[in-house]
């Protein structure tokens, strides 16, 4: 299993309507991109205050390494981006195996 996972900083002013929108669309990728098992996200929720001004963020979970690596060019995820990229100030992107 791979797990990618990722924190989101919205522009200033991005409305809700428009992180949900994001969201779903990252949900979506579920079922066209081979070995992309799941998608979890959500908004930051804790008190402990070390975001740094992260608000949301997202866990992706694939079958191995491989289909992580064809999940990067995919089609899909080059929409995905086009809808989810511009409205973010910041992003951080981190991989890891289990």
């Amino acid at each position: 299993m791979v797990y990618h996972y990722g924190v989101f900083k919205f522009h200033p002013g991005t409305t809700q309507s428009t992180i949900d929108n994001c969201f779903k669309a990252l949900k979506g990728m579920v079922g066209k991109i081979p070995g992309l098992l799941s998608v979890e996200s959500g908004p930051y929720e804790s008190d402990e205050g070390l975001n740094e001004g992260f608000t949301h963020g997202f866990v992706m979970k694939f079958d191995s390494p491989k289909s992580r690596d064809a999940y990067l060019p995919h089609p899909e995820h080059e929409r995905v981006k086009a809808i989810v990229v511009p409205n973010l100030a910041q992003v951080i992107v981190f991989d890891f195996a289990v």
